[in-house]
């Protein structure tokens, strides 16, 4: 009997360790890569979504992560939090401009230095890493002209020195960062300052000849393949053999949080945001007990207000906006011509002002500027307009409605009687007597008793009725 019950211990035991999930220290043993996407423009729905992947890379113990590049650029504050996290990482981190076609401009430059391998897909480039916030030169305009070695040579029209104080402070404090990274990494520091002071960019056989990159490789196998074994230097200069060969690669999806980050943080819905909800709470105070325009003004203010709080504005801009926006409301109340093309200008300036940048990814469409406040400025004299002139109007139904209107006496007795008006009987009452069929005026209405008076003599013809 107890051998009988030993063996079915056992057997319970063996199918219990066959169904359970593994263990820490067995899930531990499988070699795991995850792969981080940046697409587009690098801004602070970005900074989120990598610190996360991140965090979740070293919870799981990962042999290494992904950091895969595809960006035109983006903000400089976004781009260093995300320098920061990927230099303090106890994972490390495999910068990889993916797939082919693909390029790691401006911020993604400084990125693809701050990872621990800098690897590139052929067909990809990178470089023309000048803040743009202090006058970058544009692609296609006179300049650097890539030559067909990847080098670049000097357009004699063009001075690359910061021309004031400002502009080469900034040039100076990007070039200093820059070089930094690729000191810390091992790589080629001086054409990464000649990136940021001429925005000289390089494609991926000329950036590997120049010491910038550490490989190229077709695919995120291939480069595992390749980073095998290879030894890294990681924070508080422990050193690690990768071992990626084979490993599983995962890919970390941004969350909701993040991709409605990046919807929000768009300068242009930023700036539509704010607009619908200034007009909606406007829309709840001259119309009380609306709600819905309330209650929408309110959370698109309130969205507004924090995306603009993730982004560099000018403050100054916004205030010339509400202004723009006050005077506007003024003129359709008071037409003077005068406030509402003061407000219409102020509302333009302000919205041109409105943000101190012009990142790749960040920049506000005039087109679109121009076509919302043409249709607010619009909407603001024409409805605004017609709200004025409702209220101006006389009363059409209530009490105020029956004011001056033609009555017809049916008997009175004293200074009370009946009258007929709009087809119905009312009892009336007035100062004087009057005599059935007299025809008398309503002068006010207290509950459901009319006020009557004498009508002034009538014009010819006019008679009955109304």
């Amino acid at each position: 009997m107890q051998t009988v019950q030993a063996a079915l211990v056992a057997a319970i035991a063996a199918a219990a360790l066959i169904v359970s999930p593994l263990p820490a220290s067995a899930e531990g043993s499988r070699k795991l890569v995850l792969t981080i996407v940046i697409e587009g423009a690098i801004g602070p729905a970005t900074t989120g979504y990598v610190k996360d992947a991140l965090a979740k890379a070293r919870e799981r113990h990962a042999d290494a992560v992904i950091l895969r590049l595809n960006t035109p650029g983006g903000l400089a504050s976004s781009m260093r939090e995300i320098i920061a996290d990927v230099l303090a990482s106890p994972v490390p981190v495999v910068g990889y401009v993916a797939p082919s076609g693909a390029h790691a401009a401006s911020a993604g430059t400084y990125l693809l230095y701050a990872t621990h391998i800098a690897a590139m897909a052929p067909g990809t480039n990178l470089g023309a890493a000048t803040p743009v916030q202090i006058g970058s030169p544009v692609p296609g305009l006179p300049g650097i002209t890539p030559d067909k070695d990847g080098k670049d040579k000097k357009d004699s029209a063009r001075q690359t020195e910061p021309k004031d104080a400002m502009t080469a402070k900034a040039t100076n404090d990007a070039a200093a960062f820059i070089r930094s990274l690729a000191e810390l990494r091992g790589r080629n520091a001086d054409w990464a300052e000649k990136a940021v002071r001429e925005a000289a960019s390089l494609s991926a056989s000329a950036a590997l000849q120049a010491g910038v990159i550490d490989l190229i490789a077709r695919d995120p196998a291939e480069l595992l393949r390749q980073i095998d074994g290879r030894v890294v230097e990681l924070p508080g200069g422990d050193r690690r053999h990768l071992a990626t060969k084979d490993a599983t690669i995962e890919t970390i999806d941004p969350g909701w949080i993040s991709r409605f980050l990046s919807i929000i943080t768009n300068p242009n819905v930023a700036f539509l945001l704010l607009l619908v909800g200034i007009y909606g709470l406007i829309f709840e105070f001259m119309s009380p007990g609306a709600v819905a325009p309330g209650v929408v003004g309110t959370i698109c203010l309130l969205l507004g207000l924090y995306a603009l709080n993730l982004l560099p504005i000018n403050y100054a801009g916004l205030g010339l906006m509400v202004v723009g926006i006050a005077l506007l409301i003024i003129e359709a109340f008071n037409p003077t011509v005068v406030l509402g093309l003061g407000g219409a200008i102020a509302f333009v300036l302000g919205a041109l002002m409105l943000f101190t940048i012009e990142a790749p990814g960040y920049r506000l469409s005039w087109t679109f500027v121009g076509i919302v406040a043409a249709m607010f400025i619009g909407l603001t004299l024409i409805v605004f307009g017609s709200l004025r002139r409702a209220r101006k109007a006389p009363a059409q139904v209530g009490g105020q409605a029956m004011r001056g209107l033609p009555a017809e006496v049916l008997d009175w007795s004293d200074i009370e009687g009946h009258v007929l008006t709009q087809g119905e009987r009312w009892q009336a009452r007035g100062t004087e007597a009057f005599k059935p069929g007299e025809m008398v005026e309503v002068a006010s209405i207290t509950d459901l008793t009319l006020t009557v008076r004498r009508r002034p003599a009538l014009s010819a013809g006019e008679g009955g009725v109304r």
